[in-house]
C-alpha cells in the first residue's frame, strides 16, 4: 500500500510552476524590483536562444517511410 501514492499529472505540476512565477513576477513588480526582472527577462531569452541554437532542427519531422514517392 505504501508503494500507490498518487502522482502529480505534468499537466498539473506545469500550471503550478506557471502560478508559482506568476505570484513571484506579481510580487516583483509590487514592490517595484523592475531591475530584477530586467535581469530575468534577459537570462530568460539567452536560455531560450541556446535552446533553439542547439536544437535539430534538421531532422524534426522526418521518419523513414513518411510518404515520398519515387
Amino acid at each position: 500500500m505504501a508503494n500507490r501514492r498518487k502522482k502529480i499529472s505534468r499537466r498539473t505540476t506545469a500550471l503550478f510552476i506557471m502560478l508559482g512565477i506568476a505570484i513571484l513576477f506579481g510580487v516583483l513588480i509590487a514592490y517595484e524590483q523592475i531591475s530584477i526582472l530586467y535581469v530575468v527577462a534577459t537570462l530568460s531569452l539567452v536560455v531560450l536562444l541556446l535552446v533553439v541554437g542547439f536544437a535539430d532542427l534538421e531532422n524534426v519531422g522526418r521518419v523513414e517511410g513518411d510518404g515520398t514517392r519515387s
